[in-house]
């Protein structure tokens, strides 16, 4: 795992992509894409040997960190075998990766539609609901991502969402309780979560109950901040979903398979949702998979009447055989008792630690290895440390860290004024300090900025 500088391949990689690669949600003049020459675990490096411990995973997907040699093996195995299929026949990889994503979604969730995505998987599981139900309307909430598909991107509550918004995409949107930053003036997250089932369901009753398909939400929100729901509410979310006739759709595309140090983020509320998009961790992102997990009810309305949807790559051996594989490794190596033990001793008490020391710091908020720290300007006012959806100079405190942060060797993830801790589930506790350590002094950059 030690980098071999080669910096002439990297400027040829660097070239090839400035001249033709088209990158997303970017104005493609102003990035300089870095060029990855390797990758192992929870590292990877560049091609001048600069060497990085990711704590983005990715984007939120490396699961089980880069190159996992069972995972690649299978992978090799499987192409060897059968490399694809079409998705109308029975493939022993598919069956077998539905299989267990089935025996690990919490309730009846047993039917699983495979996607190419996290996206695509929510563009399905809305057109189920609206099958389903014979309605048109979804509510979905503010601070929150759904994908860049056009369904998807419509029921995103963040600014990625404005240029592609259609105004007619049938979605309405609602504010989710999120105490630190609430809508609903409220104290205590007790009172955050009756104010926010109360405007959810005064939603609900001016909207007209009779037109509304599905509430999407996702289970704990990541891009969007990790804001975790306060005990009682996505109860409450499922008791006005059964009241009103609603499907409720829970996200899991981010904080499904172990980021929470859960199998899935419901296990953590006991709560089952009607439908159950994921993706992203399923397989460690190493192939392209994503899927829709299906409850009995919605399965049994497509029983005898055709569904009208499909991809040409649903359920793709070469990504189902990772799938298989990645699973079959969590499950042998205890890698989401691992990630749920090492949150809760070793990341979240550093965190906390290092928001005491620095006044940047707003709040710490997560569970297992899915983190958030809410950079501020003012502690007192909870100002963030660059205004919302910044760009340019405005943005330059949080450039400022996230250069900081790599100059110390730790890739961080960056969104708005936030620094997420998502590094891979099978991070060793010493990897997890080393990062803790860089992550330390590069919120000392961030502390110049502080009112």
């Amino acid at each position: 795992m030690t980098p071999q500088p080669n910096p002439q391949v990297g400027a040829a990689v660097k070239a090839a992509d400035r001249a033709h690669v088209f990158h997303s949600w970017s104005a493609q003049e102003l990035i300089d894409p870095l060029a990855v020459a390797g990758a192992e675990g929870s590292y990877f490096w560049d091609y001048d040997g600069n060497r990085y411990l990711d704590f983005s995973s990715g984007l939120v997907y490396t699961n089980i960190g880069y190159q996992h040699p069972k995972v690649v093996a299978a992978i090799q195995e499987q192409a060897a075998t059968m490399t694809t299929f079409a998705p109308a026949f029975a493939v022993e990889a598919r069956s077998e990766a539905a299989r267990l994503i089935a025996a690990r979604t919490p309730g009846d969730l047993d039917k699983i539609f495979f996607t190419n995505g996290g996206a695509d998987a929510v563009e399905h599981a809305l057109r189920m609901a609206r099958l389903h139900t014979g309605r048109p309307k979804v509510l979905s909430a503010y601070r929150s991502y759904h994908g860049g598909t056009q369904q998807a991107v419509n029921v995103t509550g963040d600014p990625r969402r404005w240029a592609n918004d259609t105004g007619t995409a049938g979605v309405v949107r609602f504010w989710a309780p999120f105490l630190y930053r609430s809508r609903f003036y409220a104290q205590t997250e007790e009172q955050e979560c009756e104010r926010a089932l109360e405007h959810l369901e005064a939603t609900i009753q001016f909207e007209g109950p009779a037109t509304i398909a599905a509430i999407i939400l996702e289970t704990v929100p990541g891009t969007a901040g990790i804001m975790l729901p306060p005990a009682g509410y996505l109860a409450g979310v499922r008791e006005l979903c059964d009241r009103y006739g609603i499907v409720f759709v829970l996200d899991e595309v981010m904080a499904g398979f172990g980021r929470t140090g859960s199998w899935f983020a419901a296990d953590l509320y006991g709560v089952t949702p009607d439908l159950l998009t994921f993706a992203k961790g399923v397989n460690s992102g190493y192939v392209p998979l994503g899927g829709v997990a299906i409850s009995g009810a919605i399965a049994e309305t497509f029983a005898k009447r055709p569904y009208p949807g499909g991809l040409t790559y649903s359920g793709h051996p070469l990504a189902c055989a990772a799938a298989v594989a990645t699973l079959t490794v969590m499950e042998e190596e205890g890698i989401v008792a691992h990630a749920a033990k090492l949150g809760s001793e070793v990341i979240e008490p550093a965190l906390r630690e290092l928001a005491e020391r620095h006044p940047s710091v707003g709040e710490v908020r997560g569970v297992g290895m899915f983190w958030a720290l809410d950079l501020v300007r003012d502690r007192r006012t909870r100002e963030p440390l660059v205004p919302y959806n910044a760009a340019g100079e405005a943005n330059a405190p949080m450039a400022a860290f996230a250069a900081a942060a790599k100059k110390q060797g730790l890739w961080p993830f960056v969104n708005m004024n936030r620094t997420h801790v998502v590094p891979p589930l099978n991070i060793t506790e010493a990897e997890a300090k080393e990062g803790l350590a860089a992550l330390d002094t590069a919120l000392g950059v961030a502390d110049e900025h502080v009112a």
